[in-house]
């Protein structure tokens, strides 16, 4: 049964166009469908044996790379980490399959469609549980060839196909750094297996680098890299992590999310919420020990993760596409995942993984219906008064809003759990642990934390604005599509209901486990439970443990009444969680939501704001912070011109030109100087030969004079 929950989504992408063909379309949605829902059927009976019941376990299939004394085994490993992505992936996909029922049903190739969709679910389960760091490359890598199938699925359109090329070539910038860290961790422990490899940091063992003579404690060894010596968990883990900035879309390498919106509207539910994007948090929570003893580098996640989700939430504020404004928040959401990760939160990291695919999967979806009943307009501001057309999806898109801006009570908590959405609970479980993180002098902890109130407050502003543009106010739209919305089929809308009830309490329900006082026994050692090995870690690195932050945030959110009345105590060995800090990511959901209202209730919601067309910052922001035009200007316009030089200059006049064409050349202008001489007269060929004669004559009387 272990290995269907990986296999079943296999068999669909396998079996996807031969069905349709055989059986219609039709045929091919409902095979491909129904083996999701077993899979999801499967992936929570998992959830609750392994993370629930405690019994982790790993099953090796089979042998798939035996060379010398390299072994790599395709093995299902189960443990809580995985058995959490599991949930998220299958139950998510399920819904997309679901949903892309009645969404694809008048563009056609549905069983191509499908095909690809199931196949990036199963590329996704392969990485997730994998149980080396070579069979979760060949799910990291089969996810992007899925998601460059699925954003380029319209490959007519020209602006498909760049974006899948954008993706694709993006993601390898960061795929060449991941393949270098999985190569260095063979160089290093002569090993890619997960336990060996993990085990070996978590004691301090000694390993002995390939071709060195001797060897050092893990946590201390150096090794050459760029011809300088750094230490080995640094480089390691640095290499990795940027594998996880070109998948999980993080500042700098994030350009190729936002144009990933050229695919389908179900293929951007399924790469924000539930796979691709959440690929590189998984990595590095997966990873978790080398970051503890990484200092430096655990440092440089929180600094990304915080500029990701600052960066974003900026660019959000001015996108007027429905599905840009969800992408841009997805790339901030998933900075916020990063920067918890960075300071040792990685409990809060994935709670927040958990919930955020309910309410990003929602949003989604629910924008794809709202671009289905307008006849395909995605603009915002030519939309309006669509409540009134579709009030159902109104009320999911708000519920989706009211869980991402992270609506709740502080303070108050029922049945052990804080009051509040899925997105509240989580993420404010975020911000106080990078609160806390800078309490313990974690490495831009502070700085995480003041960039994740501000990305808040934006975060509040644009998701507001989106519904009060589409959903309130007067419609903009056009009179025929006013008179005349477009049916949304039943199948779009059933999937949004569970993901509804999923952002509303799937955070009350799960967070004792998550991150509660059930948590040591929910994780179970997937993640690496620092506050175990608390001195031996202040030993390495002489300074506290990233993981005494996780271990703070749960005392943060301890009992309900402990937690009103003493929000402002100690906690954790002289680190504090004030009151205002705990309050804090309330105060800015209200500040960004009463800023949303004022601009865009009172009068014309078009009217110019704070930010004024025309102006620097607009222009600023409008443009993405201006990063593909520079990166046109610095990357792709001189990569052109080089690629221009070699091809012309170097292949065509040098190479062709000296080599096979220059040889060519010669011999047709010999031929065409020899073929002068045919000219046909026999006259010619006469006095030719009479020539000949004489020279043939001459030549043997001057030997015969000669020998004589």
């Amino acid at each position: 049964m272990e290995a269907l929950v990986v296999l079943l989504p296999l068999f669909g992408a396998m079996l996807a166009m031969p069905a349709g063909r055989l059986a219609g379309a039709r045929a091919a949605e409902l095979l491909t469908t129904g083996l999701l829902l077993a899979a999801a059927v499967i992936s929570w009976f998992l959830f609750f044996d392994v993370a629930l019941g405690g019994n982790a376990r790993t099953i090796e299939l089979f042998t798939w790379i035996a060379s010398g004394g390299f072994e790599a085994n395709w093995a299902v490993r189960l443990d809580t980490l995985s058995a959490v992505m599991l949930v998220v992936v299958n139950s998510v996909s399920f819904l997309v399959h679901w949903y892309s029922m009645g969404y694809m049903k008048d563009y056609g190739e549905q069983s191509r469609f499908f095909a690809y969709l199931s196949l990036f679910t199963f590329a996704m389960l392969t990485l997730v549980t994998a149980d080396n760091f070579l069979q979760l490359f060949f799910g990291w890598e089969g996810v992007g060839l899925a998601s460059y199938l699925l954003i380029g699925f319209w490959f007519k359109k020209k602006s498909a196909n760049d974006a899948a090329i954008k993706a694709f070539v993006v993601n390898r910038v960061g795929d060449f750094g991941f393949a270098l860290g999985i190569m260095g961790v063979y160089y290093v422990f002569g090993s890619i297996q997960f336990d060996e490899v993990f085990q070996a940091v978590a004691t301090n063992a000694v390993v002995t680098p390939w071709n060195m003579a001797a060897g050092a404690p893990i946590r201390e060894l150096t090794i050459s890299f760029l011809g300088n010596d750094w230490r080995a968990l640094t480089v390691l883990s640095i290499l990795l992590f940027i594998g996880a900035m070109g998948k999980s879309a993080q500042f700098l390498l994030h350009t190729w999310l936002p144009d990933a919106m050229e695919g389908p509207t179900p293929v951007s539910a399924l790469i924000h919420a539930a796979t691709m994007v959440t690929a590189g948090v998984f990595l590095v929570c997966r990873c978790s020990v080398f970051f503890e003893y990484a200092p430096n580098a655990a440092a440089l996640v929180t600094l990304v993760g915080a500029v990701t989700a600052f960066f974003a939430a900026t660019v959000g504020l001015l996108q007027d596409d429905i599905k840009k404004i969800v992408a841009y928040s997805t790339c901030s959401q998933l900075g916020y995942m990063f920067f918890a990760a960075g300071v040792g939160a990685y409990d809060a990291a994935m709670f927040h993984l958990f919930t955020h695919a309910f309410f990003k999967a929602l949003l989604f979806l629910g924008s794809g219906a709202v671009i289905i009943g307008m006849h395909h307009e995605q603009d915002i501001k030519k939309m309006g008064g669509v409540k009134e057309l579709m009030p159902f999806t109104h009320i999911l898109m708000v519920i989706g809003t009211i869980a991402i801006t992270g609506v709740g009570i502080p303070g108050l908590y029922l049945f052990g759990a804080p009051f509040g959405t899925a997105g509240f609970i989580s993420k404010d479980m975020i911000i106080e642990g990078a609160f806390l993180g800078g309490e313990a002098g974690r490495a831009f902890g502070y700085f995480a934390y003041t960039l994740g109130i501000l990305a808040a407050v934006m975060t509040a502003f644009y998701s507001w604005r989106l519904i009060f543009l589409t959903f309130w106010g007067p419609s903009r739209a056009p009179e025929h599509i006013r008179k005349h919305p477009h049916a949304v089929p039943d199948t779009m809308m059933m999937p949004l209901i569970p993901l509804a009830i999923g952002a509303l309490v799937a955070g009350m329900v799960f967070y004792g486990d998550f991150v509660g006082d059930n948590k040591d026994r929910f994780w179970n050692g997937a993640l690496y439970a620092v506050e175990a090995h608390h001195e031996d870690a202040a030993e390495a690195h002489g300074t506290e443990t990233h993981a005494a932050v996780s271990h703070e945030t749960e005392e943060a959110h301890g009992a309900a009444d402990d937690h009103a009345a003493d929000a402002g105590e100690d906690h954790g060995g002289g680190h504090h969680v004030p009151t205002w800090v705990l309050w804090s990511p309330f105060f800015a959901m209200l500040a960004g939501t009463f800023a949303a209202a004022w601009h865009y209730l009172r009068g014309d919601p078009l009217k110019p704001g704070l930010l004024r067309p025309g102006g620097m910052v607009y222009a600023f922001l409008k443009n993405k912070w201006y990063f593909d035009e520079l990166y046109d200007f610095l990357l792709v316009k001189p990569a052109l011109a080089l690629g221009r030089f070699l091809w012309k200059d170097g292949d065509g006049k040098t190479i062709d030109g000296v080599g096979p064409d220059g040889i060519s050349a010669a011999v047709a202008a010999g031929a065409r100087r020899i073929v002068k001489l045919q000219s046909g007269y026999v006259y010619h060929y006469a006095f030719a030969m009479l020539i000949g004669i004489a020279i043939l004559v001459t030549f043997m009387l001057i030997r015969a004079g000669g020998g004589q």
